[in-house]
């Protein structure tokens, strides 16, 4: 037998069994084992110069067979392992998001792992990995990890990756355990918290959300309470002053009952990103805020998703309840590179919302004919409705002409984005010619400024 026979054959001794393993085990060979099979390749290649080489060959042969056998038996087995997922059912979009998993070795050997668990990348998993993991026999081990969704919708953490070593570091084993977990994102939730505990505290101005100063009186009543010396002397209630023998007034609270429906654009217009968010995104985000703010004053909420078709409604109802449909009804959905139909929105908001409400059209305009839509069909609901047509602002338009003195391409980008802006102007002035409300803003900064507007309707009884 030739020497570059032996090798051949050495090869083809290999190869099927890495071939075999590969296919059903899973078992892959790690960059050692190539380098420690190159001994035996060049001792047999050896047997050009020393025909009597070959009982050292057939020796190197045989000590890597046995090295391969001892790394193979310590490679570890699918039911050493237990491994079991910690978490909530539901995250808020780019918000930071903990999961804890636990992974146990119950077998009495020690092995050397990495570990990923089979999260969505959208979802941004923080490690992504954990490398090196050393898991003494009968062991238990802690890891905790975040997401920070990147995503709305529904996701489904499925599997746990597992990659062990051999303990001579010839092979590696790929283990696949299955837990689902189902994870919903839904827009950021995490903001009504903040602002419930800046409003006990009377702290809103750091979120920019002002106290708007009421005109006229409130007119209906609350309760009745102790006199104290900056109440108006014409709310004293004299009956109940004689009985308690103690200056009584009546307390009066803002009109409730009142009606707020968002309409939502989820059209091409809202594909644009800022701030590493959709402008769906951020209209979703200032809307489910605005809808916690206006159900805490007792008022109902309601809600209109659409683009080419109506896509969701849910009918404007009152109680902190409200926000769960809300929530379901918005979290899964996503702008879509079709044209919106707002004579559709219009007309389908018209024969199921006949009572008078605040009706707040989310959208962002860049051409006239949906701007002429926009008009249109807005300021129809004035007299029957109070709109406010808030259109989002494009920073790509603004940054255009901040610079004082542009030159070259520089300056006829800021001379067209110039245009475009004075065109804005002029639709926003035409909106409010007409009756409608409107707010012109920036989408991450939408939030406070819509609060502040809600805020200012109520306080100057328009609705």
């Amino acid at each position: 037998m030739t020497p570059f026979s032996l090798v051949t054959l050495e090869l083809l001794a290999m190869a099927g069994p890495l071939a075999a393993l590969a296919a059903f085990a899973r078992v892959y060979p790690e960059r050692r084992l190539v380098r420690a099979a190159l001994a035996p390749a060049a001792a047999s290649l050896g047997l050009l110069a020393a025909p009597g080489f070959l009982l050292p060959v057939i020796l190197i042969d045989a000590v890597l067979a046995v090295l391969v056998l001892v790394d193979l038996a310590s490679l570890p087995r699918r039911a050493d392992f237990e491994i079991t997922r910690q978490s909530g059912r539901v995250a808020s979009l780019a918000k930071r998001y903990p999961i804890r998993l636990l992974l146990a070795n119950r077998s009495r050997r020690s092995f050397s792992i990495d570990l990923r668990d089979g999260a969505d990348p959208a979802l941004k998993p923080e490690p992504a990995e954990f490398s090196g993991l050393a898991m003494p026999p009968r062991s238990r081990l802690e890891l905790d990890y975040a997401l920070r969704p990147a995503r709305r919708g529904a996701f489904e953490i499925g599997e746990f990756h597992v990659r062990a070593r051999g303990r001579l570091g010839l092979f590696q084993r790929f283990l696949t355990y299955r837990q689902p977990t189902r994870l919903n994102v839904y827009p950021d939730m995490q903001q009504l918290a903040q602002y419930a505990l800046l409003a006990r505290t009377n702290r809103l101005s750091q979120l920019g959300v002002r106290r708007a100063r009421r005109i006229g009186q409130d007119h209906d009543f609350e309760r009745l309470r102790d006199y104290t010396v900056d109440d108006n002397y014409r709310h004293i209630e004299w009956r109940a002053t004689a009985r308690r023998r103690r200056l009584t007034v009546k307390d009066f609270q803002a009109t409730r009952s009142q009606r707020v429906i968002f309409l939502i654009d989820c059209g091409r217009m809202m594909t644009n990103l800022s701030s590493g968010l959709s402008l769906l995104d951020h209209a979703f985000n200032a809307a489910l805020m605005l809808s916690w703010v206006a159900l805490r004053q007792s008022d109902a909420v309601g809600l209109l998703c659409f683009s080419d078709e109506v896509h969701n409604y849910v009918p404007p109802r009152g109680g902190m309840g409200q926000m769960n449909r809300l929530l379901h009804a918005c979290f899964n959905r996503f702008p879509g590179r079709v044209e919106s139909r707002y004579d559709q929105a219009f007309r389908y908001l018209g024969a199921h919302a006949r009572k008078r409400a605040l009706v707040v059209l989310v959208t962002n305009v860049i051409d006239e004919v949906n701007a002429n839509q926009v008009q249109r069909y807005l300021t129809s609901l004035v007299g029957r409705h109070l709109p406010i047509g808030v259109l989002l602002r494009d920073h790509r338009l603004f940054d255009a002409v901040e610079p004082e003195a542009p030159s070259g391409d520089a300056l006829w980008r800021a001379a067209a984005a110039a245009d475009q802006l004075a065109w804005r102007r002029q639709v926003l002035t035409d909106l409010a010619g007409q009756g409608a409300l409107t707010l012109d803003v920036f989408p991450e900064e939408l939030t406070a400024p819509l609060i502040n507007r809600y805020l200012e309707v109520k306080a100057r009884h328009l609705l």
